[in-house]
């Protein structure tokens, strides 16, 4: 299968990038400022902010289908019109597209969030979420879209490092201890997306963790994991900050998790058990 990963240069992209070459796929790779290091891959440059930049890509590249996991999290043009901009593309060259979008899309007012949810986002980012997954849904709407939570495993998230650097007293801040989120692993993730490339199944997927688990509890398990003391992680609210978004978002992928094969593990589980 010919597959295209917009955003390959990313955590997500590179276990993407992995996957694919493992299952013997063709792949291409879209990159901003550089290009990822996953051997076989055709790496390709591209702005999604530019329209007709990801349309020269797709049309170019011709894949079977488009897996996006592009985003600039303080970027709106990127992150919704780069997405209206990538399912354009998919539109105009032909084949299937998997929407990557975040439970940011949702105020956490609610005790949980089903597919059938209606975003709701109180961030900039949230919104920028949602508008880019109406975009999607309007210009393709055989697209899969798949919400998901903070993405670890592996040792090589963001949060994994701040986490180890916090425990060595290499840098500054807090973990939240009412900041709640349902995290995944980027290879539970990576798995679940390929999945949902191969079955062709348009509609919106929940694909997240089956823990809630605040910042802080996450990063006691990162630490332990790591042969590193939890007590030395210092905490905080973050309700009464100025940080925008919600606090508590708890992904129900109760449907989802029915109709594939991809287990979605907990952190509790995936950050004790050995193994990826």
């Amino acid at each position: 299968m010919k597959v295209l990963i917009v955003g390959g240069s990313g955590f997500l992209g590179g276990e993407l990038l992995r996957l694919c070459a493992a299952s013997g796929h063709d792949v291409g790779a879209t990159y901003l400022t550089r290009p990822g290091t996953c051997p076989g891959v055709a790496w390709l440059p591209l702005d999604v902010r530019s329209r007709a930049d990801a349309a020269a890509v797709a049309g170019a590249f011709r894949p079977e289908v488009t897996i996006n996991a592009a985003y600039r999290q303080a970027d709106w043009t990127a992150t919704a019109d780069g997405a209206a901009h990538v399912a354009l593309a998919v539109t105009e060259a032909g084949g299937r597209l998997v929407h990557v979008s975040s439970d940011a899309v949702f105020s956490g007012s609610a005790p949980g969030y089903d597919e059938t949810s209606v975003p709701d986002p109180v961030s900039p980012y949230g919104a920028a979420k949602a508008a880019a997954e109406t975009a999607v849904r309007a210009i393709a709407p055989g697209a899969a879209i798949a919400r998901t939570s903070l993405i670890v495993g592996g040792g090589g998230s963001p949060h994994e490092s701040f986490v180890r650097a916090l425990a060595k007293g290499r840098a500054d801040g807090v973990l939240f201890t009412d900041d709640v989120r349902c995290p995944v692993h980027v290879a539970d993730l990576a798995a679940a997306l390929m999945e949902l490339a191969v079955r062709g199944d348009p509609g919106m997927w929940h694909v997240a963790g089956a823990d809630a688990v605040s910042r802080y509890e996450l990063g006691v398990l990162i630490a332990r994991r790591d042969g590193l003391d939890p007590a030395r992680l210092p905490t905080g609210r973050r309700a009464g900050t100025a940080l925008p978004g919600p606090y508590d978002v708890r992904l129900d992928c109760t449907a989802t998790q029915r109709r594939l094969r991809t287990r979605l593990r907990g952190a509790r589980e995936f950050l004790t058990a050995p193994g990826p």
